[in-house]
């Protein structure tokens, strides 16, 4: 295997490490992921009429998003502590009239990428929506959390092909 396919998070002995970024230039990158949660037309209504009984379940989902994103090194081994510079979380009711997409963008100028970062806040968005919804159907389903695009960095740029992304 060539070194610029090999697993950056393991040494030539094949034991884990953190990946030595210190000599990698800051450059301003950004990365967007995107996932969907499926409920009953119910709870979707609920939640489109804020008549859920714990609240705000897209402001506190967005939130807890944000917020997951700026803990990842805390969740995913070996992960960089990292500053971010901006994240945010948008959320559209999908036409099948039982969907809410959710597709979080996350920035930093810094010496490594935030794919983490946003598919964190993804994943995290849609656990805090399932949890506040849970009572109303607990048959909810959470799926195709994707790295839609990214930028900046030593690879380049990446945009997810539109067939890869439903």
């Amino acid at each position: 295997m060539d070194k610029e396919r090999r697993f950056s998070h393991f040494d030539a002995a094949g034991r884990a490490r953190m990946v030595d970024v210190s000599r990698k230039s800051e450059t301003v990158r950004r990365a967007t992921a995107a996932g969907r949660i499926t409920m009953s037309a119910e709870a979707l209504r609920m939640v489109r009429e804020g008549s859920m009984v714990k609240g705000d379940v897209l402001g506190l989902a967005r939130v807890a998003g944000i917020m997951a994103a700026k803990k990842v090194d805390q969740l995913i081994p070996l992960c960089h502590p990292l500053a971010i510079t901006s994240a945010g979380i948008e959320f559209r009711f999908h036409g099948d009239g039982r969907s809410i997409d959710i597709e979080a963008t996350v920035g930093i100028t810094g010496k490594t990428g935030v794919e983490m970062e946003a598919l964190t806040a993804v994943s995290i968005a849609a656990l805090t929506i399932y949890d506040m919804c849970k009572a109303v159907d607990k048959t909810m389903e959470i799926s195709n959390i994707r790295l839609l695009e990214k930028s900046g960095g030593k690879s380049g740029d990446f945009v997810r092909g539109e067939s890869h992304s439903k």
